[in-house]
């Protein structure tokens, strides 16, 4: 390892100081002066035409009365919980609301990604096709999970694999060493797509990397989210990578318009390596995520590493993210052998959620994880933000009799999202649920385990933004060697927290408890 010096990255990507000065001349400056105005221009509009205001009022009203009714006889493609909140916004905000409903639901923006990953899911439907030797054994040796595939797979391209080692890393410093490894490792394609990317130590040794490859010849694509461009990198970054080989874009970066593209995130984190070797989980490319800088105390994250055919997947899902190439770009970098671990148990299922789409994928797993286990689900996450759908079946899981532990941040990262999770204890304690807080600091993982036999790594949090208004992607697993493992790294970290009890609740600080009161009915906008 090289010093830290070293491994803050090479001069030509040092961001240099920033601060006041540098916010308001730089594009976040020029980004935010633009969208004050395009906010206060309504105002000055209803300013001018001062005089028919009550024609206006009226309108409004007629409008509002309308969108109540559409409301209230509206389809089931809108969750109940949503319907809640977008009637309270409607009626706080009679001029403005039912015109802000009109705008987000007008699509404006994301229309284009919308139909490009459509037809991308539509042509990649089966360029990856299922075994019917796989699907047949795994029904053979349980139905319920073999059914949970065939509904991933309706999905798109998310096929059941076999042939697959999966490594589970219990912390992100754990997976940051072999990344290291694998990275050193490579000889034809890196593809790198995460949420957060922040220069020091961990960016810094990985970037190295990287420029090395590139100038060996690999082919490096980097890709990353545009709220990185607003608040960490310097808005010419990819073009500083591309001074060093490595082929970089920005999804959705931010720029002076208003779009409800911005609502849509690409929260994945998935790291693949000559198509045999593949990374995904909540581990971002931060120095908190390995605990070189402390946030919110130690950060408890989690990964896992994939090593055989289910690493097709995951070189899939970057290539329908990165949007070019097409068909024959896909053959090629799918044609890569992926190394069969013939000694390797289980099942396993790579797959994404799109926020474009009718599934709420990310959630319903999770749902049929909860709905089939007989005996115990374990939960790790950072954020508990419920719908009433996932609520009902936390509840209900507990009320048959299962066992469900969920374990959550001792030390918030947020204070309103920490507010929020507090509003569902009550109610899940009443059914049975168990509930635990990291007091060590900041629990990042998103795991779910049922029965000790199934288990979901990956990026997808129980909360309005990840189930659905991101990007996600994660790993289902089943039967596979590491499961275990998982439940021990559970029990462990278990062990490090203080229990929630109804005292706790009650005793719980005003403030937090007004906050969470106050944004609850606004939570799925958050």
């Amino acid at each position: 390892m090289q010093t830290e010096d070293a491994s803050r990255g090479l001069t030509l990507l040092k961001k240099g100081q920033k601060g006041i000065i540098h916010a308001i001349f730089s594009r976040f400056g020029l980004v935010l002066v633009l969208l004050i105005l395009q906010v206060l221009i309504p105002f000055g509009l209803f300013q001018w035409f001062e005089e028919y205001l009550p024609h206006i009022f009226g309108a409004t009203v007629l409008l509002t009365f309308v969108l109540v009714i559409v409301f209230l006889n509206m389809n089931s493609r809108i969750n109940p919980t949503v319907k809640i909140t977008w009637l309270m916004v409607i009626m706080l905000l009679p001029v403005f609301g039912a015109l802000f409903f009109v705008y987000i639901q007008s699509d404006l923006g994301h229309r284009v990604v919308k139909r490009y990953m459509n037809q991308v899911i539509s042509e990649t439907k089966t360029c990856i096709p299922q075994e019917k030797t796989v699907i047949e054994r795994l029904e053979a040796e349980n139905p319920g999970a073999a059914s949970l595939a065939r509904y991933v797979a309706r999905s798109g391209c998310h096929p059941v694999y076999d042939g697959t080692a999966v490594t589970y890393f219990p912390l992100g410093e754990k997976k940051f060493e072999e990344m290291l490894r694998q990275l050193e490792a490579a000889k034809h394609f890196i593809f790198m797509e995460y949420f957060i990317v922040d220069e020091g130590i961990m960016w810094g040794r990985i970037l190295e990397i990287l420029a090395k490859k590139a100038a060996e010849g690999v082919e490096v694509r980097f890709m990353y989210d545009g709220t990185c461009e607003f608040a960490l990198l310097p808005r010419d970054y990819p073009k500083r990578l591309k001074a060093l080989g490595i082929k970089c874009r920005v999804f959705a970066p931010v720029t002076p318009f208003v779009s409800t593209h911005y609502n849509y995130r690409d929260h994945r984190k998935i790291l693949v390596i000559d198509g045999h070797t593949a990374f995904n989980g909540g581990v971002n490319l931060a120095d908190e995520y390995i605990n070189r800088k402390e946030k919110f105390g130690h950060w408890k994250d989690t990964a896992v590493m994939l090593k055989g055919e289910a690493v097709k997947s995951f070189t899939l899902m970057f290539l329908q993210m990165w949007g070019s190439g097409g068909k024959e770009e896909r053959e090629k970098f799918l044609s890569y052998p992926t190394g069969r671990a013939e000694r390797a148990k289980g099942y396993v299922i790579p797959y994404g959620d799109c926020p474009l789409d009718e599934d709420r994928l990310g959630e319903r797993v999770y749902m049929d994880i909860l709905n089939r286990s007989t005996r115990q689900v374990h939960v790790m996450m950072p954020y508990l933000i419920l719908d009433g759908e996932m609520e009902t079946a936390i509840k209900f899981a507990a009320e048959r009799g299962v066992e469900v532990v969920i374990l959550l941040p001792g030390i918030p990262d947020k204070a309103i999202p920490y507010a929020l999770a507090k509003t569902h204890y009550a109610s899940l304690l009443e059914s049975g649920v168990k509930i635990y807080e990291y007091t060590p600091g900041f629990v990042h993982a998103k795991v779910f385990v049922g029965d000790g036999r199934e288990a979901v790594v990956g990026t997808i949090n129980l909360d309005y933004r990840s189930l659905y208004h991101h990007f996600e992607c994660a790993t289902y697993l089943y039967g596979v060697d590491c499961i275990p493992r998982i439940e021990k790294d559970f029990k462990e970290t278990l062990a490090k927290c203080r229990q929630v009890t109804m005292e706790t609740v009650r005793g719980e600080k005003l403030r937090v408890k007004l906050t969470g009161c106050l944004m609850k009915v606004f939570a799925p906008l958050m």
